[in-house]
């Protein structure tokens, strides 16, 4: 069993600064907003495609600089991190666990498990504030 993992570390600052943000919205993790980053990096990077070991590595490259690109789009003041596992569907098994000691009020996280006939990608994103 092949397991590829993939982990970016970005910092967005924006070109404001930081006391110029307002709490609330504009700094908020919102999880629906990242969730859908996720899904459409990886459709748009893996979309119907099968499982095929000689490409796993780029599509991870892909999957986390797609999500990296459009979380910089946000400008908001967060430091990202990345996750993104590619592993083909075989009967194998696959645990996974994540721990973050941070501020709940600032800062969050965002995992999305998609499938299709011949893998799983699963991705996570934390965004820690800054």
């Amino acid at each position: 069993m092949l397991v590829f993992v993939i982990i970016r570390i970005l910092h967005v600052r924006s070109k404001v600064m930081d006391s110029d943000f307002a709490a609330g919205e504009d700094t908020a993790f919102v999880n629906d907003e990242i969730s859908n980053i996720i899904k459409e990096s990886i459709e748009a990077t893996i979309g119907g495609n099968a499982y095929q070991h000689n490409k796993v590595n780029q599509w991870t490259s892909n999957v986390v600089e797609q999500c990296l690109n459009q979380l910089t789009k946000l400008n908001k003041p967060f430091k990202y991190i990345v996750n993104c596992v590619i592993m083909q569907k075989n009967g194998a098994g696959l645990h996974m666990a994540n721990s973050c000691f941070w501020d709940n009020s600032t800062d969050g996280s965002c995992t999305v498990r998609w499938e299709n006939k011949t893998m799983y990608c699963i991705v996570s994103i934390f965004g820690l504030a800054i």
